[in-house]
């Protein structure tokens, strides 16, 4: 089989612009989450979210933001940084690049910035990129267009397992010998009072106002919710050959991916943990490695009452018992799209830095909770393998198994 590898990553996040400010706090233990001062959020059950810790105008230029929405905005900031880390340039053949990037919701704040607009004041001026900007594909188009990618750009929707279901394509474009180079990823900006109001009706998210910092708290006993975040994550997957011929540095391999669905239920996730459970097994054997050469699981854990442990039942079951997991959302909140490709490049770099960093908040493990977490401070660590597992409303699994280049 065609070996994949990761020569570039690039992020922004709520806990730093790019993956070096992202990793320092993640390993420090930093929350990125906050009270909300907008007006728009004072009437809100839930008045708490992870905002980016760099806006994309200090990074775009102006003219560019206008034309952009925020969610096409950071995974532009992203992509460019994970291209710019693996060394490419513009002599790569553009009919062997693709692009594999989703977004869970898409462009729905430029939708209802631009409804106002048309009911206050009229069609003529409703902006004519309203629909390059609010399309969900709209992302990939962003990346591939900016990239010139000529292989295929794709834009997997898939709730909360968009990102990591994008890597997953990726590396088959690549297995399938369709592309030497992918950029694939997500991104989601959606914190906004619709969205913020819809999850906060279903009683999905935290209402911790008082104490937003320790709001995410996945595997806690007293978690309540999620906490939304935004941010964008992009990796370069590449032909292990094609990476080597130009010299290019390999931070690991995509040894293994698997691709599930429940059919459940449209929000609650099955209760053992059966499709994701299945979707590990399918990432382990595609890897082709033995379970308990898999030392870290950066686990999906939101911090919602039944999803967090229903996860701990398909790890037991699937990995084993002898894995230390963390759960990144207590730190960046929940980022939806782009938490698949975010968290697997905080197992990529678990990897590299022989450092899982911390799950924070996990002051009173659910009793149910009896695998071992790094909790709380990060841990020293010498991997061979990780896992990270994406799971989204609609029953959508997703499994990625990284191994040390």
């Amino acid at each position: 089989m065609t070996e994949v590898v990761v020569t570039g990553l690039g992020a922004t996040t709520p806990l730093g612009g790019d993956v070096a400010s992202t990793w320092e706090a993640l390993v420090a233990g930093r929350s990125g989450v906050h009270l909300l001062e907008h007006e728009w959020a004072q009437e809100l059950p839930c008045r708490i979210a992870a905002e980016l810790a760099v806006e994309p105008s200090e990074v775009l230029p102006r003219v560019r933001l206008r034309r952009l929405d925020r969610s096409e905005q950071i995974a532009l900031v992203a992509a460019q940084q994970a291209w710019d880390d693996a060394g490419l340039n513009d002599d790569l053949d553009k009919e062997r690049l693709g692009v594999v990037f989703g977004s869970g919701i898409g462009g729905a704040l430029t939708l209802l910035a631009q409804d106002d607009i048309l009911e206050q004041s009229g069609p003529r001026k409703v902006s004519p990129f309203t629909v390059p900007m609010l399309m969900p594909n709209g992302p990939a188009a962003v990346v591939g267009l900016e990239f010139g990618a000529q292989a295929g750009v794709h834009a997997p929707t898939s709730a909360c397992a968009t990102s990591a279901e994008a890597i997953s394509a990726g590396a088959d474009m690549i297995r399938l010998g369709r592309a030497d180079v992918v950029v694939a990823g997500g991104a989601e900006a959606v914190i906004g009072g619709l969205p913020m109001a819809g999850f906060s009706s279903m009683k999905a998210m935290s209402t911790r106002n008082d104490d937003p910092t320790h709001a995410s708290r996945p595997w806690d006993r007293d978690r309540d919710g999620f906490v939304m975040g935004e941010g964008s994550g992009a990796l370069i997957l590449e032909r292990r050959d094609h990476a080597e011929a130009r010299g290019a540095r390999i931070y690991a391999v995509v040894a293994g991916s698997g691709l599930t669905s429940d059919g459940y239920d449209i929000v609650q996730p099955d209760p053992e943990c059966r499709g994701g459970g299945r979707a590990m097994a399918a990432a382990i054997k595609q890897a082709g490695i033995d379970p308990k050469e898999i030392g870290h699981v950066n686990a999906h854990a939101t911090s919602t009452p039944v999803g967090d442990m229903a996860e701990i039942k398909g790890i037991k079951r699937v990995v084993g018992d002898h894995v230390v997991l963390t759960a990144t959302k207590s730190m960046t909140g929940h980022l939806l799209g782009g938490a698949g490709a975010v968290e697997s490049i905080a197992a990529i770099l678990a990897i590299v830095e022989g450092v899982i960093p911390p799950t924070i908040n996990l002051e009173n493990p659910d009793p149910g909770l009896d695998l071992d977490v790094a909790a709380n401070e990060a841990r020293k660590v010498d991997l061979n393998a990780a896992l990270n597992t994406a799971f989204g409303f609609g029953g959508h699994n997703a499994a990625l198994l990284f191994t040390k280049a």
